[in-house]
C-alpha cells in the first residue's frame, strides 16, 4: 500500500485540494510539505503528535518536510478553535518556544540538507513593509470571503481583533514565500485550519500562476474547537519535566473506550494488517489495546527505556503490588509544612491532584481520595515530615498516581 492509500486508510485525511495531484506527489515522493506551529508555549503538546507522525510518515515515504515555526505569527495568534484573545509574548519568549520546539521534533523528524528543514517566519515576516503588503498581498483578499470563514464567525460575536483578523493573511504569505523561496508545493495543517490553507494556495495561484496544494488532518478529540490533549490538569505535554512519561502513559491509558482503535490507527506505526485484527478482538480485551496505544505512544515520545518503566510502574500499581519507583513525584521543602505537619488539602493542593483547597475538600467528601491505601474521609488529617520522608502515595479516583517525598 502506497502512502496516500495508507493515510486514508488510517483516517487522516480530512480534506484536500486537487486529489488526483496530491496523490501522485506524495506517493512518488515529490512532496515538499510544510506544517506550521506557533510557539505559544516551551514545549509541544499532544495536539501537536498527530501532525509529527504525520511528518515522520511522509517523510519515510521520500517526501520533504518543512518545519515552520510561527516566531513571526506567533506575534499575533490564531483565532481559530478560541473565544477569547491569546495574550501577547515577548521576542525572547517566543524565541525561547522555538528553540524548545526544535529540540524535541528532533526525535520524530529527520533534519539536514536532503532532509527536512526548519525555518522561522519571523525572518520575512518581521521585516514585511506594511504599505508593500497592502498592495502586493491584500489585493488579493476579499474580505466577504474572509469573514466567510469558519475561524472567524465564531469569533465574531465575542470580538475579532484587527490584528488576529491578518492572521489568515500572514498564513497565506507564509506558503506563498515558501513555495517562492523553498518550493513547498504542499500545505498540511488541522481540519480547523481549512480557510487558512486555501487562502495560501489561491496567494499562489493569483500571484504566480502555478498550483499549490493543500490537505487537513483529521483531528482527534477536536469537536467545539475542543484540543486533543486537554484535561483537567491542562494539557499533555510532550517535554517529559512538564508531563513525566507515566502520565503520558496514563493519559492514553485511560482514553474513551470508543477511540482506542481510532487512536491506534491514526497515531502508531503499528501495521495496518495488525490493526485490522485487533478490531476483530472480543470486547474484553480493550485493556490490552489501551496498553498497546500508551505503550507505543510513549516509546515513539519518550523512547523504549521510559515506555517500559512506565508500563512497569502502571501493572505494579494497578496489581496491587504497590511500586513507585517511576511514579510522578513532587518534593516537598519545609515551607509546606507548619509545626512539622502538613495537611491533607494542602498536600493534594502541593501535588497539583486540586487546584485549590476547595477542589481538594470535594474529592475528599466524594471518597475520591486514598494515601498509602487508606481512604482519607477526615479533612483535618495530617502528616508529619517522616510520614513525608518514608513516602506518600497517593491516589485520586482509580486511575491517579501521585508520590509525594521530601527534598
Amino acid at each position: 500500500m502506497k502512502i496516500f492509500e495508507e493515510l486514508q486508510a488510517r483516517g487522516l485525511i480530512a480534506q484536500l485540494t486537487n486529489e488526483k495531484e496530491v496523490r501522485e506527489l506524495v506517493n512518488n515522493g515529490g512532496a515538499r510539505f510544510y506544517i506550521g506551529f506557533d510557539p505559544t508555549a516551551d514545549s509541544l503538546h499532544v495536539g501537536h503528535f498527530m501532525a509529527l507522525c504525520l511528518m515522520k510518515r511522509l517523510q519515510m515515504a521520500g517526501n520533504k518536510p518543512v518545519v515552520l515555526i510561527g516566531g513571526g505569527t506567533g506575534y499575533i495568534g490564531d483565532p481559530s478553535g478560541r473565544t477569547d484573545m491569546r495574550s501577547m509574548m515577548t521576542p525572547e519568549m517566543i524565541q525561547h518556544n522555538c528553540d524548545c520546539f526544535k529540540k524535541q521534533m528532533e526525535r520524530f523528524i529527520t533534519f539536514g540538507d536532503d532532509a527536512a528543514i526548519m525555518v522561522n517566519n519571523a525572518d520575512w515576516l518581521l521585516k514585511l513593509n506594511y504599505i508593500e503588503l497592502l498592495r502586493d498581498v491584500g489585493a488579493c483578499f476579499s474580505v466577504n470571503n474572509m469573514l466567510r470563514a469558519e475561524c472567524y464567525k465564531q469569533r465574531m460575536e465575542k470580538g475579532l481583533s484587527f490584528l488576529e483578523f491578518n492572521y489568515m493573511i500572514m498564513q497565506a504569505f507564509d506558503f506563498y514565500y515558501l513555495h517562492n523561496n523553498y518550493k513547498c508545493n504542499m500545505q498540511f495543517g488541522g481540519d480547523d485550519q481549512w480557510s487558512n490553507m486555501l487562502a495560501g494556495t489561491e496567494l499562489i495561484r493569483k500571484k504566480t500562476g502555478e498550483d499549490a496544494y493543500a490537505m487537513t488532518i483529521t483531528l482527534l478529540m477536536n469537536s467545539e474547537g475542543k484540543k486533543m490533549g486537554k484535561t483537567a490538569k491542562g494539557a499533555v505535554w510532550l517535554d517529559p519535566n512538564k508531563t513525566s512519561p507515566f502520565e503520558f502513559y496514563q493519559y492514553w491509558r485511560n482514553v474513551d473506550d470508543a477511540d482506542v482503535m481510532k487512536c491506534i490507527r491514526m497515531l502508531t506505526f503499528i501495521p495496518l494488517e495488525q490493526i485490522d485484527e485487533m478490531e476483530k478482538w472480543e470486547d474484553n480485551r480493550i485493556n490490552e489495546k489501551k496498553e498497546i496505544l500508551a505503550y507505543e505512544l510513549t516509546n515513539l515520545v519518550h523512547g523504549k527505556e521510559e515506555a517500559d518503566k512506565a508500563k512497569n510502574a502502571a501493572y505494579a500499581l494497578f496489581s496491587g503490588a504497590g511500586d513507585s519507583e517511576n511514579m510522578p513525584t513532587t518534593e516537598l521543602t519545609d515551607s509546606d509544612f507548619e509545626d512539622d505537619k502538613i495537611n491533607v488539602i494542602s498536600l493534594l493542593v502541593a501535588v497539583k491532584f486540586a487546584a485549590s483547597r476547595g477542589e481538594a475538600k470535594r474529592l475528599i467528601q466524594q471518597g475520591g481520595i486514598s494515601i498509602n491505601d487508606e481512604v482519607i474521609s477526615a479533612m483535618d488529617k495530617s502528616y508529619t515530615k517522616a510520614d513525608v520522608q518514608n513516602g506518600l502515595k497517593i491516589k485520586k479516583g482509580k486511575k491517579h498516581f501521585h508520590k509525594a517525598i521530601m527534598k
